[in-house]
């Protein structure tokens, strides 16, 4: 618990949600002020900040709130990253082959499209 609300990094994190709610006030105060002039468009933006700022409070919270990957998921996560790189470079290796099906297929659709496909020989 303790570390959660006064590690460095969430120190880091509250001063960065500080500045930029305080930010977003006074962009919004600024808004509300270019309205009140006659900045039509300005009424729009006066309501947009605040959700600026919520945002930033959720956006804050999660950050709070996230914990780092056990050892268990972070290999659970390897061996899958590296299974979809052996199934992409095994796909990437053969492009050129094709199945009966797809064959066939490709042979019916020129067929169809009234092109001369010149017989194929069988491997």
């Amino acid at each position: 618990m303790r570390s959660r609300w006064f590690s460095p990094r969430a120190f880091l994190l509250h001063v960065g949600l500080i500045l930029w709610v305080a930010g977003c006030i006074a962009a919004g105060w600024w808004q509300i002020a270019r309205a009140v002039e006659g900045n039509a468009l300005s009424y729009v933006y006066a309501i947009e900040w605040p959700v600026f700022a919520a945002a930033g409070v959720v956006g804050w919270w999660a950050l709070i709130h996230s914990t780092a990957p056990s050892e268990a998921e972070r290999a659970e996560r390897k061996a899958f990253e590296d299974e979809q790189r052996m199934k992409a470079q095994a796909a990437k290796r053969r492009p050129d082959e094709e199945d009966d099906a797809m064959r066939a297929y490709n042979d019916h659709l020129a067929q169809l499209s009234g092109l001369d496909v010149p017989p194929k020989k069988e491997t």
